[in-house]
């Protein structure tokens, strides 16, 4: 075993992986004994995500370029890289704005620790779980070849192969991120967000994300005589899972906030600065691209598994 196929194979271990985890929940859960997060403190915690996530994403794009014998692992590589780009350009923005004195608070002034530890612990986690499946997604490019470069088209596509397509389709998903700017715009123009437009914009975000994890699920119980792609299906899953249980906590901790402005049980006197508001936007718009980008890697994954059953192993 060469020197670069051990490193691989250190980093992309479980074990090492929940290790660097638990390091990361402890990071934070020091930095924020003191409820206060100061200015190194967030550049360390910043810094750490950068390095992983531009890393990894330059991981996964190198290898979609790479030639291979089944093409469907370069665009799952690449569906991976768009949702990590995705992420990193998120992440940049909020700590830009943090660091520029741009944000001030997010969520509530005694609140927003807490948000910031998790979201920072759910970001390390996802970047461990996109790490964790580049064993398996590595595992499938070397260990297996498309024998049918091209399947006979189809006659006619059923119901549901015909709403997955129009689901999944580019000019869908451009229609589903245009459409969430504009509403974005519309409930920005009285320069606030009311509870109810706190309410459809969480709800539609949260029944999306788990839907999709819910087709995942259903995909991968579906492949489970197929081991490297039933564990890559798993780790986007499991990734995915971690970004909803963000949007979940987000909106949880906002309309708990929101309701009790309205039975007027707050006391504090904090007002929401524009660039406050701007970064709300920023986060709705992000995480409605990362699902889109979620969706294209579905799509790649279910092409996976339809070319699984004429793949056979290298001799």
């Amino acid at each position: 075993m060469t020197k670069r196929e051990f490193l691989f194979r250190a980093i992309t271990d479980e074990r090492v992986l929940i290790a660097i985890v638990g390091i990361a929940f402890l990071w934070r859960a020091v930095v924020s004994s003191d409820e206060k997060i100061t200015f190194w403190e967030s550049a360390c915690s910043g810094v750490s995500l950068f390095i992983i996530g531009w890393l990894l994403f330059a991981y996964m794009y190198s290898m979609s370029r790479k030639p291979t014998d089944w093409p469907a692992t370069n665009r799952i590589y690449r569906g991976i890289a768009l949702c990590l780009i995705v992420l990193n350009v998120y992440i940049a923005i909020y700590y830009g704005m943090r660091w520029f004195g741009l944000m001030r608070v997010e969520i509530s002034v005694s609140h927003d620790y807490i948000y910031q530890d998790l979201r920072y612990v759910i970001f390390m986690m996802y970047y461990c779980v996109a790490i964790g499946s580049a064993r398996y997604l590595r595992g499938m490019r070397e260990k297996y070849r498309l024998l049918i470069k091209e399947r006979p088209k189809k006659s006619a596509k059923n119901i549901k192969e015909a709403i997955f397509f129009v689901m999944t389709h580019e000019r869908t998903l451009v229609v589903v991120i245009a459409a969430a700017i504009l509403w974005r715009v519309a409930i920005r123009t009285d320069s606030g967000v009311t509870f109810w437009e706190s309410t459809l914009s969480g709800i539609s975000l949260i029944v999306w994300g788990w839907s999709i994890f819910g087709y995942l699920c259903a995909l991968s119980v579906k492949v489970r005589h197929k081991l490297d792609l039933t564990r890559v299906i798993q780790h986007a899953a499991l990734g995915l899972c971690t970004v909803n249980i963000y949007a979940v906590f987000y909106y949880g901790l906002r309309w708990y906030e929101l309701i009790c402005r309205i039975m007027g049980e707050v006391t504090e006197t904090y007002v929401p600065q524009p660039q406050d508001l701007v970064f709300k936007d920023v986060r709705y718009v992000m995480l409605v691209l990362f699902y889109c980008a979620i969706v294209l890697l579905a799509k790649h994954l279910v092409k996976a598994y339809e070319d699984y059953t004429v793949p056979a192993r290298k001799s």
